[in-house]
């Protein structure tokens, strides 16, 4: 059942939608461009839960497949006003949703994109909607490089964020602020309520390195906030990246999510010969997938199109789980591991 505060929230989103994409028409029509894009991905894969009742399986799965569209107008003062609009499909699945959440719709999931922004070389850019959160793009995106569905678990970040507004600044001599608010997107209180998201992230980069330091307050019941700290660097050929997270909860019990001092700590390499890219990851992630294990190669087979082979293992669940399932049918206590070749192929085409 649908609450009716729900309802209303999409139509004040959609209707902002609307009114600015009539604002960016109704401007010099010379001016405005229309941007269609998109990535379409899958898998075929051999999982192996470590459950004691649950048997190995192969199976297709779908890897983030989207579809966008991105309307921008460019002012005669420097400003930008853009857009985007993107639709998750599941192609495993045969259905418009989430690969990962699957019983979220297209207006609920804060894995898809809906946002507004404006952009100024001089003052930096505001957006607002849904979208990557700050603390994910500064810090945790740095260990987030392979193709396949397994990306991405080993961060408490959310990666992305609904009813949100945010703020980057310009770059500043190589150091870039970003701020962020999100409603009710925190923890929930004991009311039953959620508090909302704050985030700041301040990050430098330098020549080929990148240095980045964030934290978000999740407030709550358990007063919670993740402090992370990442570093990378292309040396060449080579790339090599770390990120270490902790938590400050009033949560005691090491055996729950979010606990007091909880950690995250990982460790990235790549290294890229022509068309062909060899990645691994270690990471330890407390109580969400715990040790994980994670190596690939890719091979770029033309300029949209690339093919990838991957092995992931996690000690406990945090991805892995049954047949074309999402995260509610993640084996939990006992993890396992997948074994997997996939194809990505991204697209781009301006309409005007």
């Amino acid at each position: 059942m649908i609450l009716r505060n729900d309802v209303e929230k999409r139509k004040t989103w959609l209707l902002v939608l609307i009114f600015f994409l009539c604002l960016m028409v109704s401007q010099q029509a010379v001016a405005v461009k229309l941007e269609l894009f998109g990535t379409v991905s899958a898998q075929l894969e051999s999982v192996s839960p470590d459950t004691q009742t649950d048997q190995d399986y192969y199976g297709f799965r779908s890897a983030y497949t989207r579809l966008a569209l991105r309307p921008s107008h460019e002012f005669d003062n420097g400003l930008t006003l853009s857009a985007l609009l993107e639709l998750p499909f599941d192609i495993a699945n045969g259905k418009v949703q989430q690969s990962w959440d699957q019983d979220q719709d297209i207006f609920d999931s804060r894995e898809r994109l809906a946002k507004i922004q404006i952009d100024s070389p001089k003052y930096g850019s505001v957006w607002v909607g849904r979208d990557f959160e700050p603390y994910y793009n500064e810090i945790s995106s740095v260990v987030v490089r392979f193709s396949s569905y397994y990306t991405a678990f080993a961060t408490f970040s959310a990666v992305r964020v609904d009813q949100a507004i945010a703020y980057s600044s310009p770059n500043l001599n190589g150091f870039k602020i970003n701020l962020m608010y999100s409603h009710d997107n925190g923890n929930q209180e004991a009311n039953g309520g959620y508090d909302n998201r704050q985030q700041a992230t301040l990050s430098y980069t330098s020549d080929d390195s990148k240095f980045g330091f964030g934290v978000t307050d999740l407030g709550g019941e358990n007063d919670s906030q993740i402090y992370g700290i990442s570093y990378s660097k292309q040396l060449g050929n080579f790339y090599f990246a770390t990120k270490y997270e902790i938590y400050n909860s009033d949560i005691k019990s090491e055996r729950t999510f979010g606990h007091d001092g909880a950690q995250t700590k990982n460790i990235y390499a790549e290294y890229t010969k022509g068309l062909h890219t060899f990645k691994t990851h270690i990471a330890k992630v407390d109580n969400f997938g715990e040790h994980s294990f994670h190596i690939g190669y890719e091979y770029q087979l033309n300029e949209s199109t690339k093919i990838y082979t991957e092995f992931y293992k996690e000690q406990t669940g945090a991805a892995i789980s049954t047949k074309s399932g999402g995260y509610r049918d993640t084996y939990w206590a006992d993890g396992g591991s997948a074994l997997l070749i996939g194809f990505s192929y991204a697209f781009s085409k301006a309409l005007y």
